[in-house]
């Protein structure tokens, strides 16, 4: 992290000294500016390959860096308002159109401007990262025999079997695709399972990138209510009948936003239901990695349990390591698995093999159970100051459940409450968070919010943004 600070500051530095020089003069030398910045050459080095990308200067082995000459041109803009006309006609002929609304997914992964206390990320901050172990990892991986050679289409061996050992039950290797993070394998399952115009079941509340993910593709999600205990399996039947759905999305494990596990009573009937009509299951198992400290024993994933292959699974590393970290599996029995790899490797041919061979030594090293350990521990910190400070400083907010794995909590704001309005107040107040309205694929039945605790740098920062949301919501809230 430091390396990469000072490189940006140095970056600005040079940036305002640059028109100094003349168009082709010669800047100081590498060395020059290390000993001048106090700086190691592999921040001098990145300094001046940023301001390159940036036209700034120019750089040439063996003589030195020299400003760029001036660009003496600009090109025409062009005019592309043909294209509202094409877009909008090929929407015209489609069942469900396919405009794609990124918001519910940019707002967890745009940092947020300085100074403001992140309760709107979807990843682990940087100091929760395994950063030292996976740069390890990709360092080893790199020296692996074959490590820049093609893989195999459907991921290496030994990686797919590390994941099938994760799932359990009688998933085998051969069952296991290897895809490049949770995103993308779920948007494959998707296309597989369901044509353009179809409905397709998912959970009420849910994660924002799958219901953009099925827009994206012409399908028409329909919402099925969940509660503490996760979906209503009477509403799931129901919505069956009444849609002819032949896929059912669903989070069993800290649904997203909700935090709820599947009860055990109702597993059993889920894959029961989805079985009687005809239709699949896409286990989306995100955070099975980011349990807390108290979780006790977790339930198996519902693929474990799946013997008819009704269950197409998706299990990533990216939550539990970085959002860079983008490798993923997907688990299918049956014909369907074929239909998935044919659209896996049209779209994407396979995942990099170094960043397979780097998840392989990460996940085969003790740093793994180490850094799994320290964020369960930490994360059940986290989430009980955020849970005391909201107690203590906003307690008309409803907390309804406090669950025992995942990064955040769902609280349901007071009877007619503006979600926008709040979350511009909290903004202001130095604190981002998440609007409950992109999670509800229908008209929401009240106004909520999302609140990370995992994004941010410790509990200080936690317990200040509360407090700062509690001056957002005397603004708002009267």
């Amino acid at each position: 992290m430091h390396e990469r600070s000072s490189a940006g500051e140095l970056v600005n530095q040079l940036r305002r000294e640059v028109d100094r020089y003349s168009p082709g003069g010669k800047l100081p030398s590498s060395r020059a500016l290390v000993e001048r910045f106090r700086v190691s050459p592999v921040t001098v080095s990145r300094a001046l390959a940023q301001l390159a990308a940036e036209g700034l200067v120019v750089t040439r082995p063996g003589a030195g860096a020299f400003r760029a000459q001036p660009r003496t041109t600009t090109a025409p803009a062009g005019d592309t308002s043909w294209q509202e006309v094409t877009l909008s006609a090929d929407a015209a002929t489609e069942l469900v159109p396919r405009t794609v609304d990124a918001s519910g997914v940019l707002v967890s992964l745009a940092a947020p401007p300085p100074g403001v206390v992140e309760f709107n990320g979807g990843y682990l901050h940087p100091s929760l990262q395994p950063e030292r172990a996976m740069g390890a990892a990709l360092s080893r991986a790199g020296r692996r025999p074959g490590a820049w050679s093609r893989p195999p289409m459907e991921g290496l061996v030994d990686l797919r079997e590390w994941f099938a050992r994760g799932i359990g039950g009688a998933i085998t290797a051969a069952e296991v695709l290897i895809a490049a993070g949770g995103q993308s394998a779920l948007t494959t399952a998707l296309r597989a399972l369901a044509p353009p115009g179809a409905p397709v079941l998912v959970e009420s509340p849910t994660y924002p990138g799958m219901v953009a993910i099925a827009r994206a593709a012409g399908l028409r999600p329909v919402p099925v209510p969940v509660d503490a205990d996760g979906v209503k399996p009477a509403l799931l039947a129901d919505a069956f009948k009444a849609t002819g759905a032949r896929v059912f999305v669903c989070q069993p494990l800290f649904q997203n936003p909700t935090g709820a596990v599947l009860a055990p009573e109702r597993r059993g009937e889920v894959l029961r239901i989805a079985r009687d009509a005809g239709a699949f299951v896409i286990e989306d198992d995100f955070v099975r990695r980011l349990v807390h400290e108290d979780a006790g024993p977790l339930p198996r994933p519902l693929a474990a349990e799946d013997p008819d292959g009704v269950v197409v699974h998706v299990g990533s590393l990216t939550k539990a390591t970085s959002p860079s970290f983008r490798v993923s599996a997907l688990a299918a029995r049956g014909p369907v698995l074929e239909r998935l790899r044919a659209i896996q490797v049209v779209d994407t041919f396979f995942v990099p093999r170094p960043l397979q061979e780097a998840a392989l030594e990460l996940v085969g090293s003790p740093a793994w159970p180490r850094h799994l350990r320290a964020v369960s521990a930490e994360l059940r910190i986290r989430r009980d100051t955020m849970t005391a400070a909201l107690r203590l400083r906003l307690p008309e907010l409803a907390l309804p459940h406090i669950p025992s794995g995942g990064y955040h909590l769902w609280l349901r704001l007071p009877d007619g409450t503006d979600e926008s309005v709040l979350v511009a107040g909290a903004l202001r107040a130095g604190v981002a968070v998440t609007p409950g309205r992109p999670y509800f694929s229908a008209e929401p039945p009240a106004a909520h919010l999302r609140l990370s605790f995992a994004a941010v740098a410790g509990t200080e920062e936690i317990t200040e943004g509360v407090r700062r949301l509690r001056t957002a919501c005397d603004e708002v809230l009267g």
